[in-house]
């Protein structure tokens, strides 16, 4: 049977399946292909998984926020285990259009619960984020931290998901991971990420945006080692034995964070892309954006215990890496 993975065309959908391919598995990927971001680069992440699959990939381009056409499309279709990645992204464009959000992450979100219920005994795992900690201000944030202070919609829409995941746990047992991701990045990566923007303006010699005057700190997070987490999470589904698990759940449903477990200031990180474009960035200070947080920082000890996951890159490492790709894949 194959590997569902939602939001394949995107950023960490497009690595989990190469990654799965990698490893011989069978993917079908779905996406909707909007126009969020580029969908040239969207294409381009396809092509190159249709390149590496020798006929394991298959695509479905469908809105998982449509449920006729996503039982249409995956009619008969049996699945060893769900990975949803797919969302509607970005703290910021959530305040200027968020019914974009309650379709895609809400209702697109149930959808899915929806699907793991009709094949009982599938593995759901599934993407939160780092923006459902809000306004906490101890911390490392802990999976165990209250979370029901959001400051943007699209945090509390990932909190909403969370609780959707477990009543459906507790209801109709279906096994699931939710994943808080912390502020991924690396090559073909989103184009609205800051890391892409700096990288951009700075090799454009065009003023790069800093806000709350560089007061920022972020747990800076590369891709490879949110894949392994990811596929980690999804061969090992939680069971049904009435422990409490990461998260607090007892029913069939667990939450960790996933970050590189190091807060980094925002200024180190823009030093590195510096440093790997060969030029020095305007640094532009602006005030804090709203629905933005100061600091960021995962404590990944529940994950850590229960699925040994380890992350390896460091941003010294990570930021070169993401630079040497955009200049190549733009011809720079």
């Amino acid at each position: 049977m194959a590997i569902l993975v939602t939001g394949v065309a995107g950023f960490i959908g497009y690595h989990v399946a190469a990654r799965l391919l990698a490893r011989g598995e069978q993917v079908v990927g779905i996406d909707n292909l909007n126009d969020y971001y580029s969908v040239a680069l969207k294409q381009d992440r396809l092509a190159d998984l249709e390149r590496r699959a020798n006929g394991g990939f298959r695509f479905v381009r469908a809105d998982f926020a449509d449920h006729a056409a996503l039982d249409a499309a995956l009619d008969g279709m049996a699945f060893s285990g769900i990975v949803h990645l797919g969302a509607q992204a970005g703290v910021r464009y959530s305040i200027e259009n968020p019914r974009a959000y309650v379709q895609a992450n809400l209702v697109g979100h149930l959808n899915m619960l929806e699907l793991a219920r009709s094949r009982p005994g599938t593995h759901l795992v599934y993407a939160s984020s780092s923006s459902v900690y809000g306004g906490n201000k101890t911390l490392p944030f802990r999976v165990e931290d209250r979370v029901d202070r959001p400051v943007s919609l699209y945090a509390a829409t990932k909190k909403a998901d969370e609780l959707m995941s477990e009543s459906y746990a507790h209801l109709y047992r279906i096994p699931q991971t939710g994943l808080r991701f912390f502020t991924v990045y690396g090559p073909l990566g989103r184009p609205d990420m800051a890391m892409w923007i700096f990288t951009r303006k700075i090799l454009a010699g065009e003023p790069i945006p800093v806000f709350n005057g560089g007061d920022m700190r972020r747990d800076f997070t590369f891709i490879d080692d949110i894949v392994s987490g990811i596929v980690a999470a999804l061969d090992n589904p939680p069971p049904d034995d009435g422990a409490e698990k990461a998260g607090g759940s007892i029913a069939p449903h667990r939450i960790y964070n996933i970050g590189n477990n190091r807060s980094e200031e925002l200024g180190a990180m823009i030093d590195l892309i510096e440093a790997a474009c060969g030029r020095t960035a305007v640094r532009d200070a602006q005030p804090m954006q709203a629905g933005d947080v100061q600091e960021t920082y995962a404590d990944i000890s529940a994950i850590q215990r229960d699925l040994g996951y380890a992350p390896t890159t460091a941003i010294d490492v990570g930021v070169p890496k993401f630079v040497d790709w955009y200049r190549r894949y733009h011809g720079i």
